[in-house]
């Protein structure tokens, strides 16, 4: 064994170090260490936080846990847990996030680039208020299912309702959430009024077309009818007179 309390064991051109644990002669704060991990065991009131060099883990104490951690005490010692949240720079727990990198915004635990939907930062924070500071009015009756501005002709369509803000903070109605909402209809397809009184002038100018070409082709059959009778009439022979 050497002086540093290290031992050394080799096996052909192989040679392995092996850590020995001290007691004696580690950073403040750390009860227990080793040559080549760092601290293995922090005194009470401090955490470890296990850093890792190439291939080991060295081990420090920690009065608090740095960035991008969270302290976990328990009764064998206090550890330092890395955030599992995408993003996050500090955070409660292993998947609760308290504050965003810079640039992002924090919402119940979580970072987003902007706000949900009817979120918002307020007073120059980076952290999505609550809409409950918005009072608004109950939602109206949907209203009929229409498409294209249209209340017929269709299957499927949009129908909507909408409320109103009834009090804003700081009269910021952005702040507030949506006022309207949409949602897919369907409905018993039916002919719009004008389409049938389109097909219904459409036949009319049919009939009429057809009774028409039936009032023509009477007139010219009757024509003829006339002229027949006109060529095969008899011219009456006039009487010869007596012989005087």
């Amino acid at each position: 064994m050497d002086p540093t309390g290290s031992s050394k064991v080799v096996k052909g051109k192989r040679q392995r170090r092996i850590s020995t644990e001290l007691s004696q002669g580690c950073a403040r704060g750390c009860d227990l260490c080793s040559e080549f991990n760092g601290c293995l065991r922090c005194s009470p009131k401090l955490f470890i936080l296990l850093e890792r060099n190439d291939i080991r883990q060295i081990g420090i104490c920690l009065p608090s846990c740095p960035l991008g951690y969270f302290g976990l005490r328990n009764t064998d010692m206090n550890k330092c847990i890395k955030c599992k949240i995408e993003n996050c720079e500090s955070c409660f727990s292993r998947n609760f996030c308290t504050k965003c990198k810079e640039g992002l915004y924090l919402h119940k635990g979580r970072c987003y680039v902007t706000c949900p939907e009817g979120y918002a930062a307020a007073n120059g924070t980076m952290e999505c208020s609550s809409p409950a500071q918005c009072e608004m009015s109950e939602w109206g009756p949907w209203g009929p299912c229409s498409k294209k501005r249209k209340l017929c002709g269709f299957k499927k369509g949009n129908e909507d309702r909408t409320r109103r803000i009834l009090q804003a903070p700081s009269g910021d109605v952005s702040l507030c959430p949506a006022t309207t909402e949409v949602r897919r209809c369907t409905v018993q397809k039916s002919q719009c009024p004008e389409g049938k009184r389109k097909k219904k002038e459409e036949q009319g100018k049919q009939d009429n077309g057809n009774r028409n070409r039936k009032d023509t082709k009477d007139t010219k059959s009757g024509t003829k009818k006339r002229k027949n009778k006109q060529r095969g009439a008899t011219v009456p022979a006039t009487p010869a007179s007596p012989a005087q």
